[in-house]
């Protein structure tokens, strides 16, 4: 299983894929409680870099908001 650091250059896309792939895994039941603690421990990072794009794209489209309300009142 790759490491938590390699989610760092993960697409949103990518990231939520993977998660996909982890919950199903972790819901058929891992063969062990070390694989089922890594499989969370991953799908914990996944959801973290989930987060971290979409938080962008808020920021982004907040930016873009402000920029288009002052560009229509000046």
């Amino acid at each position: 299983m790759p490491t938590p650091q390699d989610v760092r250059s993960l697409s949103y896309e990518e990231a939520r894929d993977e998660l996909v792939r982890v919950v199903a895994e972790l819901e058929q039941g891992a063969p062990t409680l070390e694989h089922s603690l890594a499989l969370w421990e991953r799908g914990e990072a996944l959801a973290s870099r989930c987060e971290e794009w979409l938080i962008g794209a808020r920021a982004r489209l907040e930016a873009a908001r402000t920029a288009e309300s002052s560009a229509a009142g000046a």
